[in-house]
């Protein structure tokens, strides 16, 4: 079924619906307008919401992160973030591929209707032409005719009349002759507009119009189908984004279950365990023996309580932050309780050690590449070496004795063993732990201080690192100097550690020795 067949006679109705399917079309670009507004205002809602409750950098919020609690906290939020974001790609999507397509589609379909309702205005304009010519050579042939019959009945007339002359006569009937003649004429001419119209009419209601209400009928499906497609699409942005949106949850789930209160209960233990001792029992001060008021002043310098020690602690807070108090020896971390200055000592310890460690593997790098430079000087002046290594000497006595240092305050503190074994683990070129250094601890230790057990998962031993490239030997190298391995022109070596800027690079073999070679001696192809 079609329009130009069923609704031949129904112009004003197609007329109206198909303006009614345009209005349609741009009412749903106007309502995913204000939906894609929503969108971006409650992603803009949610964005501040999140900035006002992040806590600023460095400050007191920043530093409870190390509590799960807390750091959960910022996990929701930062989820809460990226789900703002994924509002605002809805927003973005539904505009790009729903408003402003439906728009621009609008707007062709305006101007197919406009063209096809002129085709139709054009057609019924020629039709009324043909039909006003018809009924002018009509109304012309009735007039004339009419005249003829008058004319003929005047010529009979006048033939009958005797007093008429045959002049009289003859001229009354050719007058009749003229006017019959005449009428002819317009009969003709009216038979012939009345066939032109017949003709026209016909083209008009079984081709002309049939073929516009058809292309209406078309333009309205095509812009349905639009639609639909329009509808779907309002599903389906919102739907591409509902993988991500549920990360997002999953993700603010999962920072619930991270929570750890036990934890947060021990990291608060450790950040502001005292290490003070209890205050002992208060003796009996027995007045009735005669004891004088010297000794029992004496008494006073033992603990008082719990409340004498927060008073002393308030009043030492209070001396710290007043302008009129003397310097702190932060250094020593001595303005700190027992148990949090061995951990700040113990922290300083492991800095220092590594920053020796790191200065240790550079000396034993240069010192291979002044061997190498000595044994082979095309690759370059032993000499100019010299001041790198001197600064690196200075550089390891330095840290050595801030190290000794460190260690003989950790030990006033009464540190424990950990930092001996753990200073000596660092000083170890080789990175392999000394099970049998003097400071290790045995299995019987005291399971009260835990705290200092983190450190312990550092000192595992250390299995082969995993290769990361291969290298082609360019050249024959002998590999004499302590550290080093030889290598064949062509040969294939795993790379385990890259060239730091000293010229030499770690490799491996197959069968597990390990090396430096010289970086310009191979060609390096790392993984990506």
């Amino acid at each position: 079924m079609d329009w130009g067949t069923e609704l031949w006679d129904q112009y004003d109705i197609l007329d109206k619906h198909t303006q009614s399917g345009l209005d349609l079309v741009e009412k749903y670009v106007k309502f995913v307008k204000e939906r894609t507004e929503i969108e971006q205002n409650y992603a803009k809602q949610l964005r501040n919401l999140t900035k006002k409750y992040s806590p600023k950098r460095g400050s007191k919020e920043e530093q409870e992160c190390r509590f799960s609690n807390h750091q959960a906290f910022l996990d929701v939020l930062n989820e809460m973030n990226d789900y703002a974001g994924q509002r605002e790609l809805i927003a973005e999507n539904m505009m790009i591929n729903i408003c402003i397509e439906l728009t621009k589609y609008l707007q062709d379909l305006k101007q197919e209707r406009k063209m096809h309702l002129l085709d139709a205005k054009k057609a019924q304009q020629s039709l009324e032409g043909t039909y006003k010519q018809l009924d002018n050579s009509k109304k012309r042939f009735e007039r004339e005719w009419r005249e003829a019959e008058k004319a003929t009945q005047n010529a009979d007339k006048t033939d009958q009349d005797l007093n008429a002359t045959k002049a009289d006569v003859e001229k009354a009937k050719q007058q009749a002759h003229m006017r019959t003649h005449i009428a002819e004429e317009c009969k003709n001419d009216y038979a012939a507009q009345l066939q032109k119209y017949n003709k026209e009419q016909n083209q008009f209601y079984f081709t002309d119009m049939p073929l516009i209400f058809n292309n209406l009928q078309d333009m309205d499906e095509r812009r349905i189908k639009k639609m639909a497609q329009g509808y779907i699409q309002f599903s389906d942005t919102e739907r591409q984004v509902m993988p991500i949106i549920g990360k997002c949850l999953e993700g603010i789930t999962r920072a619930g279950t991270n929570v750890n209160e036990r934890n947060d209960s021990v990291v608060l233990i450790e950040q502001h365990k005292s290490g003070f001792e209890r205050p002992g029992d208060l003796e009996f001060e027995d007045y009735s023996q005669g004891i004088n008021r010297a000794s029992s002043d004496s008494s006073l310098g033992t603990p008082k309580g719990p409340l004498e020690l927060l008073g002393k602690n308030k009043n030492k807070t209070f001396r710290l932050f007043n302008k009129k108090s003397k310097p702190v020896d932060t250094e020593g971390f001595t303005h700190l309780p027992p148990e949090q200055r061995r951990k700040r000592l113990q922290q300083k310890i492991d800095d220092i050690s590594k920053e020796l460690q790191k200065e240790m593997d550079q000396s034993e790098a240069l010192g291979k590449m002044k061997d190498v430079y000595e044994k082979n000087p095309q690759m370059g002046d032993p000499t100019s070496l010299a001041p790198q290594i001197a600064q690196t000497a200075q550089n390891m006595e330095r840290l050595r004795g801030d190290l000794n240092k460190y260690e003989s305050w950790l030990a006033e503190a009464g540190g424990r063993g950990d930092s001996i074994r753990y200073s000596t683990h660092s000083l170890n070129n080789n990175g392999a732990h000394n099970p049998s250094s003097p400071g290790a601890l045995s299995d019987d230790t005291d399971p009260s201080h835990d705290i200092y057990t983190e450190f312990d998962d550092d000192f595992e031993v250390e299995e082969l690192a995993a290769p990361i490239g291969q290298c082609t030997a360019l050249y024959n190298f002998p590999g004499s100097s302590e550290g080093t391995i030889s290598m064949q022109e062509g040969e294939v070596l795993s790379v385990v550690e890259e060239d730091k800027g000293d010229g030499w690079t770690r490799v491996r073999r197959n069968n597990g020795d390990e090396g430096y070679i010289p970086t310009s001696y191979a060609t390096i192809t790392l993984n990506k």
